[in-house]
C-alpha cells in the first residue's frame, strides 16, 4: 500500500514532463538560454516588445473571420484577407478598418502578402494554390482571371491533411522567393518567382532548426535584417528565425507575458514595418500591436 503514493507522484511527474515536452516548454527554456549566451543572434530581439494595443475589434463584413496580414508600405496601412465571405481589408496601424473589398472566384484565402511592384499574393488554402492579382480601386474584385501556381502539383503533402496546408506566405526580396509555410505538419518551403516575366521556378522543401511550435499560421520577412517571423496560435508564440532559418529569439502571447492582458486566443496572421513595429491579427477579429521596450546593443 506505501507503494500507491509513490506510484502516483511517479505518475504525476511523469504527465507534467509529457505535457511540457508537448507544449515545447524544454525548448523554450534552451531557447532563452541561448539568448543569454549570445544575444547577438537575435536581430529583431522579440523578448524585448511589449503589447501597446489589444483586443481591437475589427467589424468585417458578414462576420468574415481575419486569417493573415501584410504591410501595405505605400499607403502606411495593414491589409487583412478574411474568409466566408471572402474578404481583403485595408486597416490602419491602430486596427481602424477603413475599406473592405469583396473578393470572387477564390475560396479559403490564409496567407496575404504585398510585392514590391503593389501586387497582392494570397493563399488559397484548401486547394493548395498562391493566387496573385493588383489591388482593386473599387470594393469588388473577380479573381478568376488572377495569375495562379499550384503549389500542390510539387508538394502533393500541401493538400494532407484536409485545412491544414499552406498558411503562411512571405516576400524575400534579396533573394526574388516567395517563402511558403505549411500549417501542420510546420513546413517551410521556397517558391522563386520573376516579378517582371511573372514566371514562377520550382517549388522546394527548406531545411530549418527546431521550430519548437505546434503549427505555423502566419509569416513575415523584415528586409532589413533579412530575418522572418513564424505565428503559431497553437502555442499562442511568435518565434524570430535567422537566415538559415534557425530560431534565435521568440515572443509569447501567454497572459501577462510581453505586456499582454488576457492573451491572444487564436493568432491568425502577422506583419511587421520596416522600423520594427509587430502586427497580429487574431479570431475573433481581433487586432494587436507591438514595440520594443528599450533598445538593446
Amino acid at each position: 500500500m506505501r507503494k500507491r503514493p509513490f506510484l502516483l507522484a511517479a505518475a504525476a511527474l511523469i504527465g507534467v514532463i509529457a505535457l511540457a515536452k508537448h507544449l515545447h516548454f524544454d525548448s523554450r527554456l534552451a531557447q532563452q538560454l541561448a539568448e543569454l549566451r549570445n544575444p547577438n543572434l537575435a536581430a529583431i530581439k522579440l523578448g524585448r516588445y511589449h503589447a501597446t494595443q489589444q483586443h481591437i475589434a475589427m467589424p468585417l463584413q458578414g462576420g468574415a473571420e481575419a486569417s493573415g496580414l501584410a504591410w501595405h508600405a505605400p499607403s502606411g496601412t495593414l491589409l487583412t484577407i478574411a474568409g466566408k465571405p471572402s474578404t481583403l481589408a485595408q486597416i490602419t496601424p491602430q486596427g481602424k478598418v477603413l475599406r473592405q473589398i469583396t473578393l470572387h472566384n477564390i475560396t479559403d484565402p490564409e496567407g496575404i502578402e504585398v510585392l514590391p511592384d503593389g501586387r497582392i499574393a494570397l493563399l488559397e488554402e484548401r486547394s493548395a494554390t498562391l493566387v496573385i492579382f493588383s489591388l482593386p480601386k473599387n470594393n469588388s474584385a473577380d479573381l478568376a482571371q488572377a495569375l495562379r501556381f499550384q503549389l500542390s502539383a510539387s508538394a502533393p503533402e500541401l493538400l494532407q491533411p484536409t485545412n491544414k496546408g499552406p498558411e503562411g506566405i512571405a516576400w524575400d526580396n534579396s533573394q526574388q522567393r516567395f517563402i511558403i509555410a505549411k500549417e501542420k505538419p510546420t513546413a517551410l518551403y521556397a517558391l522563386p518567382f520573376n516579378l517582371n516575366n511573372n514566371q514562377f521556378g520550382a517549388l522546394t522543401r527548406l531545411r530549418t532548426g527546431h521550430l519548437f511550435v505546434r503549427d505555423i499560421s502566419g509569416l513575415s520577412y523584415h528586409e532589413g535584417t533579412e530575418h522572418w517571423l513564424v505565428l503559431s496560435h497553437n502555442s499562442s508564440l511568435l518565434l524570430e528565425l535567422d537566415q538559415a532559418f534557425n530560431p534565435v529569439s521568440f515572443m509569447s502571447f501567454a497572459p501577462l507575458m510581453n505586456g499582454m492582458r488576457a492573451g491572444i486566443r487564436q493568432a491568425e496572421g502577422v506583419a511587421i514595418t520596416a522600423q520594427g513595429d509587430i502586427f497580429v491579427v487574431g479570431e475573433p477579429n481581433l487586432f494587436y500591436a507591438f514595440t520594443p521596450h528599450r533598445q538593446q546593443p
